[in-house]
């Protein structure tokens, strides 16, 4: 599908993007070239192939949780530029 220059021109207007004429002409066959290969994409039968989420093999990356003794609170303090009734002091954010 070859787009024309105007259908380039209004695709970059609604991206709001300002293209030069090169670009236009650049961009025109560059987005010409991706719904070509899109429509033979199209062509090809996909009925027996199951919807697929992901290609990779599904695994958990992420560690067991374990009950672990914590930083204790005087230590987690001990940098804080402010801090009143063992918490962290900030400024207020909303009014």
């Amino acid at each position: 599908m070859k787009l024309s220059r105007a259908q380039v021109a209004a695709i970059a207007e609604l991206a709001k993007l300002q293209l030069t004429d090169d670009e236009i002409e650049r961009f025109g066959e560059q987005l010409s070239q991706v719904l070509e290969y899109a429509e033979r994409l199209e062509q090809l039968d996909t009925a027996d192939i199951p919807p697929t989420a992901t290609v990779l093999p599904l695994r958990n990356v992420f560690r067991d949780d374990e009950v672990r003794p914590s930083l204790p609170r005087d230590e987690a303090l001990a940098n804080a530029p402010d801090a009143a009734d063992g918490q962290f002091r900030v400024d207020a954010v909303l009014d």
